[in-house]
C-alpha cells in the first residue's frame, strides 16, 4: 500500500472510529456528519468521499460490528469443538447475545438491524472487510457437516438472526417480559425448530 492509499485508509479508519464512538455515545439521531468529520479531525468533503450521509456510514459499520462479534464467536467454537452443526448455531448465537448483554451500548446500535447487517456485510466489497465475511464463516460451517443437506440456508439464517436479535433486545435491556436467561431455552427450542425445518430428509 503505497503512501498515499494508507492515507485515505487512515482517514476511513478515523470517520468510521468518530461516528462508532458518536453513535454510542449520543445516537444516531443527535449525531451529525458535522460532529463525526470534526471528532476524526477531518474535512467534511473527506467524509463524501465514503460516504453519501450519515445512514451510510451507520450502516457499514452495524455490518463491521456485527462481522466482528460473528468472527469472535467463530474463534470461540473452533475452541469448543462441538461437533454438532445443530448445537454449533446455538453456541454461537448464545456466545453473540452474551457479548451484546455485557455492551449493552453495542445491543442497542446493532440488535434490531443485527439481520440486515449481517447480509450486508455477505455483499459489501470493500477489502477492508474482507476478513469478516460472515457468510463465508456460514458457508464453511455447512460444508464442515457434510451429513447436513439445508434447503435455502441463507434464509435460514436471516430468520434465526432475525428471531435471537429481536426477542433479545428487550429481555437484555429491559427483562421484558421475562429476562434473558428465562427466554435462553425456549429461543434455543425455537433456533432447532427452525434449524429442523431446513434440514434436507
Amino acid at each position: 500500500m503505497g503512501k498515499v492509499d494508507e492515507n485515505k485508509q487512515q482517514k476511513l479508519e478515523s470517520l468510521f472510529q468518530s461516528a462508532y464512538d458518536l453513535f454510542l455515545t449520543q445516537g444516531i439521531s443527535k449525531t451529525s456528519i458535522h460532529d463525526i468529520v470534526q471528532k476524526a479531525g477531518v474535512a467534511k468533503g473527506t467524509f463524501y468521499l465514503y460516504f453519501r450521509d450519515k445512514y451510510e456510514i451507520r450502516d457499514r459499520l452495524i455490518a463491521k460490528t456485527a462481522g466482528r462479534l460473528f468472527m469472535s464467536a467463530h474463534d470461540a467454537l473452533d475452541k469448543a469443538q462441538i461437533p454438532e452443526f445443530e448445537d454449533k448455531i446455538i453456541f454461537i448465537v448464545d456466545y453473540i447475545l452474551d457479548e451484546m448483554g455485557k455492551n449493552r451500548a453495542v445491543l442497542r446500535f446493532i440488535s434490531k438491524n443485527l439481520s440486515w447487517g449481517i447480509f450486508r456485510q455477505a455483499i459489501t466489497k470493500n477489502e477492508a472487510d474482507s476478513e469478516m465475511d460472515v457468510m463465508a464463516f456460514f458457508t464453511r460451517m455447512v460444508k464442515e457437516n457434510p451429513d447436513v443437506k439445508l434447503k435455502a440456508p441463507e434464509t435460514m439464517l436471516f430468520l434465526i438472526i432475525e428471531l435471537a436479535s429481536s426477542t433479545s433486545y428487550s429481555t437484555i435491556l429491559e427483562n421484558d417480559p421475562i429476562s434473558y436467561e428465562e427466554l435462553k431455552p425456549y429461543l434455543n427450542e425455537s433456533i432447532r425448530a427452525i434449524i429442523r425445518n431446513h434440514v434436507v430428509e
